[in-house]
């Protein structure tokens, strides 16, 4: 593996950038079971629950629809990874987000290449990689929503999120 461990600590994003203009994938599975990958725009870092002394754990919050490949694994998995790259990669990740794992070979037809972790997947084209460790899980549900438009703009197909909370074990950048 061509990464380092570096600390939270040192973790700079900007998401209005990073998730809603330049995306980044979620990826779960192991090079022994299988893994996919797809392209998320919606996602939240921050800081949930308390443990044993610790104040705020760091989590990320994924969303993710029903019918999506990706969902197997990430159901099937404990860790999942926030892969984030640099410039240079719209074109694979609008083809990873478009195209469904369980079709076509998403990694040849994109030429990136897989790397793997104890327990979890990435590529080693990322420019950090977060990896996360499923804390909580539970669906988006109509009823809950005060805010009546999202459904409307967002849920035509009444196809609503099944949200996953992940506490973020570790980040891994680039060996320089």
């Amino acid at each position: 593996m061509n990464f380092n461990k570096v600390d939270l600590s040192e973790l700079d994003v900007n998401p209005t950038v990073e998730f809603g203009k330049d995306w980044l994938l979620v990826m779960a599975g192991t090079k022994e079971t299988g893994f996919n990958a797809m392209t998320i725009a919606w996602c939240n870092l921050g800081s949930l629950f308390d443990r044993k002394g610790q104040r705020g754990i760091p989590t990320a919050t994924i969303y993710i629809r029903p019918q999506r490949y990706t969902k197997e694994f990430i159901d099937s998995n404990d860790l999942f990874t926030l892969v984030f790259f640099p410039e240079g990669y719209k074109k694979q990740l609008a083809y990873m987000g478009a195209f469904s794992g369980k079709n076509v070979d998403k990694v040849k037809e994109t030429g990136l290449t897989p790397a793997f972790g104890d327990g979890f997947s990435f590529f080693e084209e990322a420019s950090k990689v977060l990896v996360c460790r499923k804390i909580y899980q539970a669906p988006m549900l109509e009823e809950n929503f005060i805010d009546r438009t999202i459904i409307e703009d967002n849920y035509p197909k009444k196809d609503y999120h099944e949200m996953y909370i992940g506490e973020i074990i570790q980040m891994l950048v680039p060996k320089k």
